[in-house]
């Protein structure tokens, strides 16, 4: 599950952070009435820099470990396309153990300079085995419109281009996609994997 952006974990104001609670609350109850095990994850960004980039990291770990447990065991944190690269993620995950989902394409939008590849396997081994396997999002630039919008369709070829890359990993991931005509683009990405 990825709640909408206004999950905050990480503001300064307390109210904030309280209504994102009880969202992360909301959805870890749906997910525990499908009766499913930890490795169905809720997918949150870090949120914003507030003015201090450090001190928002410092803030999300800070209520990240006061969340109750059984909304930690679900929760997941993914690279944005704007501010907090896998750099930033996986600097979080080292005091919190909180696995990364990578979005393929927010890592083309900021990056560190880490191929691709070798983000895949550092997220990788973000996940416990309770965790299930790694979670990829991938989707790709719209065409001629500002930079972090998703396609609204698949592209063949570059989705063909990060499959062959993330076979090289041997990481054997899950692979969402966030594109905006959903079946269709899952169809057109299945004959992709098969080939």
């Amino acid at each position: 599950m990825h709640p909408d952006q206004f999950v905050l974990i990480n503001s300064p104001n307390q109210e904030i952070v309280e209504r994102s609670i009880k969202e992360l609350d909301y959805h870890v109850d749906v997910l525990d009435l499908m009766n499913l095990d930890e490795t169905a994850k809720i997918q949150i960004h870090v949120g914003g820099i507030y003015g201090n980039k450090q001190e928002a990291i410092a803030r999300f770990i800070k209520n990240y470990e006061l969340l109750p447990e059984k909304i930690k065991r679900r929760l997941a944190v993914e690279n944005d396309d704007k501010l907090f690269s896998l750099k930033d993620c996986l600097e979080i995950n080292k005091k919190i153990k909180i696995p990364i989902i990578f979005d393929t394409f927010h890592h083309e939008c900021i990056n560190n300079n880490e191929s691709l590849n070798e983000a895949i396997i550092l997220a990788s081994k973000t996940w416990q085995e309770k965790d299930g396997p790694l979670m990829i999002d991938y989707s790709s630039q719209a065409i001629r419109e500002k930079k972090g919008k998703h396609t609204n369709s698949i592209d063949e070829k570059h989705f063909q281009e990060i499959i062959i890359e993330i076979k090289k990993t041997n990481t054997n991931p899950d692979i969402m996609l966030e594109i905006k005509d959903k079946e269709k683009s899952a169809e057109k990405a299945i004959k992709i994997i098969k080939k």
